[in-house]
């Protein structure tokens, strides 16, 4: 190249020039000089253009390029001038089937590569065009769909986009873009929506298993932690994670060295407001994760199906959370779940029983059975919860619920890995005229339909019929009068005709003693 810009230049003995020179079936090979790059074009077909009355240069025509075929054409405003380093004007276009770019602008390369024009991008699939030139697509959703446009400046491996306009699987965006090559990738990037929706990105991360009641055992890939640094804002009106929608959200991401950490400024969501960071890293094949947030008055109903998969609270309320995890699959983050949860709420209701209801009618009929405990609903006016999770079960330490006719209270535990509960509670109703009867009740079985019924033993006492029988079973006298006539009864029926008393050995009669 040297050697023709020397050859080109005013005086030269015999300077160069060619109308039109063509390629057929030509082969070209690339490497950088640190060897980082080796690449390979075949099959060219080009039409090269350098005529000797201008000082631009152009080429056109078609190549093959990693199994796609490729059409392209680069032209140069003043030949000389670019290949002396110098500035010139540049046009690329490029088009394949998996990804189409074009550049306007000047080039230029006095000690290393620069570039400023307008550039142009889009594919039918990003995550397709991204395996084409060799770079692993993140994750496993998403990335289809995609097109940009941009003012570019290029500075050796560098580059910087300005006024970019960026569209991808739907989401459109307007920002400032960097990204570095220098040995390891990086992208930084400010951006702005009015809509963003990431559910085609999440919605490959199935945290429960097809029955939606066991949790994914399926491994978690962690692999596209490590192919890129990433420090990205992002600012939008609307925001769609799957049936969640959250209003006017600022999100930060930051990815480096296999550890990404998302940062939630203030988001808008369940008709309240949402702040917190989450953070996920690669350690010994197994996910690391890390979550704090606060939601502040919330739509109770809306937040808790969402989170925990059950809608039997509704209400207005505050949820803290800060936990913690380590695992291969989801399933191992519910085994080794610590932290705390404190949930306080207000003006609601619980669904799926009616305490006061329930309380009032076994008052007046203790026995009278409690097959109405899973109908009607329990209306509350202030909600707290307190928890803490060790090695995946939730341990309730102060869980009260007033309401305007009943009050609730509840110890015992919840199991992450097995989704389901194992509480005992206290009922007692707080309208005028109760006479402060407290009803022990028990709740078992799965987050999504558990079994809520009384304890037996205080309906019992509660019985004026029945107590004094439970007191007699209870008294060691009653019990061992008891248990001589089961004996003897059982005895008679195991003995002989000899052993019966008089007159009833053989005789067929029976005796209803």
């Amino acid at each position: 190249m040297e050697t023709i810009a020397r050859n080109m230049k005013p005086g030269a003995d015999s300077p160069l020039s060619f109308s039109e020179i063509r390629i057929q079936n030509g082969e070209l090979s690339y490497e950088d000089g640190d060897g980082r790059i080796s690449e390979n074009l075949r099959g060219i077909d080009l039409s090269l253009a350098w005529p000797s009355i201008s000082r631009s240069f152009a080429a056109t025509g078609q190549f093959d390029w990693r199994g796609e075929r490729v059409d392209g054409s680069i032209s140069l405003g003043d030949f000389l001038a670019a290949l002396s380093g110098e500035r010139s004007g540049l046009k690329i276009k490029v088009a394949s089937p998996r990804l189409k770019f074009a550049f306007d602008g000047t080039v230029a390369n006095p000690v290393s590569l620069i570039m400023e024009g307008t550039l142009s991008a889009d594919s039918a699939s990003l995550r397709e065009a991204l395996r084409w030139i060799g770079q692993p697509p993140p994750g496993s959703g998403g990335f289809d769909r995609f097109a940009l446009k941009a003012r570019a400046s290029v500075i050796g491996s560098s580059v910087a986009l300005t006024n970019v306009n960026i569209e991808i699987d739907g989401n459109v965006a307007e920002g400032v873009m960097t990204y570095a090559n220098n040995g390891r990738q990086t992208l930084q990037a400010t951006l702005a929506a009015g809509t963003l929706d990431f559910t085609p990105y999440v919605k490959t991360i199935r945290l429960l298993a097809s029955g939606a009641r066991d949790w994914n055992r399926q491994l978690f890939d962690l692999h596209a932690l490590s192919a890129t640094d990433l420090d990205m804002r992002l600012s939008a009106a609307k925001v769609i994670v799957g049936s969640t929608r959250l209003g006017k959200t600022a999100l930060g991401a930051n990815l480096r060295n296999g550890s990404l950490a998302l940062s939630i400024g203030e988001a808008q969501i369940y008709d309240g407001v949402a702040k917190g960071s989450f953070a996920i890293s690669h350690a010994e094949e197994a996910a690391d994760v890390k979550a704090q947030f606060q939601l502040i008055d919330v739509d109770l109903q809306a937040c808790v199906s969402d989170l925990f998969g059950t809608g039997r609270l509704s209400g207005r309320g505050n949820l803290n959370v800060s936990l913690e995890a380590r695992g291969s699959s989801p399933y191992g983050l519910a085994q080794s779940l610590d932290g705390t949860a404190v949930l306080t709420g207000h003006d609601g209701a619980i669904s799926g029983f009616n305490v006061e209801q329930l309380l009032k009618r076994l008052e007046r009929r203790p026995l009278s059975g409690g097959g109405s405990f899973r109908n009607g609903k329990t209306p509350f006016d202030k909600l707290n919860a307190a928890l803490n999770f060790h090695d995946g079960v939730a341990v309730a330490t102060d869980v009260r619920i007033e309401g305007p006719a009943a009050r609730l209270t509840l110890t015992g535990t919840a199991s992450v890995p097995s989704r389901d509960y194992d509480l005992k509670g206290t009922a007692s109703l707080t309208s005028a005229g109760a006479d402060n009867f407290e009803l022990p009740f028990v709740v078992q079985g799965p987050w999504d339909d558990p079994l809520v019924f009384p304890d037996p033993e205080s309906l019992i006492r509660r019985s004026k019929a029945s107590a004094p029988l439970l007191d007699a079973v209870r008294d060691r006298r009653a019990r061992d009068a008891v248990r001589s006539v089961i004996e003897r009864l059982t005895n008679h029926k195991a003995g002989s005709g000899a052993d019966l008393p008089d007159g009833a050995g053989g005789s067929g009669t029976s005796h209803p003693n």
